[in-house]
């Protein structure tokens, strides 16, 4: 887990995202705080179009903030607002500062696994037979040695998820963004895929930011965030849906059972409980 007092490795002050103007203005982030430290993994749930995507999109440098600061300290201790950087500064301040993984992978399968790691290798500033062995030091480190040749169509959905973890890793960045990693993977896959994470904080000491709505993250996570209308809330006023496992405020869809006061994200969920209530009620996770 991440050291007490270890110095924040990314900043955000004041973020939003403002789409629209005037009585049409929409705020899919707003006015957000929050400080990330070397070696946490920070975990943002929330429900769909609760703003997680686009806040993980400007963390990154992908999608320009309308207001608030994003700084990066990098291995060498200096900082940078990525938020305040020209535009033609980015690609190389993503390349050096961020490791990305995506829910579908985005791996291209007219290249091997060592072929798709060596391309990112590639675009960090390592070529040539460099790339080809920083490919097979990652591929080795996520237990995929084996499988260096093959294509990703011929690979399993927590392989090819693999293979994008280590070619997040090929710039060697101090923060890695992981945009709902898991919801391709089975049960087992997924919590492969999330102790994976962890070992990738604590080893090398990286930050890592994961949105996602997979309840499974949590045991992996040093802190949780609940991000709705795009603001962050106290989970400690949240409660789990027992049926889907999402977090949901306690106003909303209830049931009493055994005397105990059941919430839900939704109507469905709640006639879900109710018709096979002693199913859900063993996992209960409340207020």
């Amino acid at each position: 887990m991440t050291a007490p007092g270890a110095a924040p490795v990314l900043t955000v002050r004041g973020l939003t995202k403002t789409y629209g103007a005037g009585a049409t203005a929409v705020d899919a982030v707003r006015d957000v705080d929050l400080d990330v430290r070397a070696g946490e993994v920070l975990l943002v749930m929330g429900p769909s179009g609760s703003g997680k995507t686009t806040l993980l999109l400007m963390l990154g440098a992908l999608l320009r903030p309308t207001a608030g600061s994003i700084t990066v300290t990098g291995h060498d201790g200096s900082g940078i607002d990525v938020a305040a950087a020209p535009e033609k500064q980015l690609p190389a301040l993503r390349a050096a500062t961020f490791g990305f993984i995506f829910q579908d992978y985005a791996l291209l399968d007219a290249l091997t696994a060592t072929e798709n790691i060596a391309v990112a290798a590639n675009l960090a500033g390592t070529t040539g037979p460099a790339a080809h062995r920083r490919a097979l030091e990652l591929l080795e480190r996520v237990g995929l040695m084996h499988r260096a040749s093959a294509r990703p169509s011929r690979l399993s959905g927590g392989e090819q998820q693999r293979v994008a973890v280590a070619r997040a890793l090929a710039n060697d960045p101090p923060v890695l963004l992981a945009d709902e990693p898991t919801a391709n993977l089975d049960a087992s896959r997924g919590r492969d895929l999330a102790r994976l994470l962890r070992t990738l904080a604590d080893d090398d000491g990286r930050s890592v930011v994961i949105v996602s709505h997979d309840d499974r993250l949590r045991e992996v996570a040093d802190r949780v965030l609940w991000l709705e209308d795009g603001a962050f809330r106290q989970l400690a006023t949240m409660a789990t849906d027992p049926v889907c496992r999402m977090q949901v405020e306690p106003t909303g869809p209830h049931a009493t059972w055994r005397g105990e006061q059941w919430w839900f994200c939704s109507d469905a969920c709640r006639r879900e409980f109710l018709a096979r209530p002693e199913q859900f009620a063993l996992g209960r996770a409340g207020p």
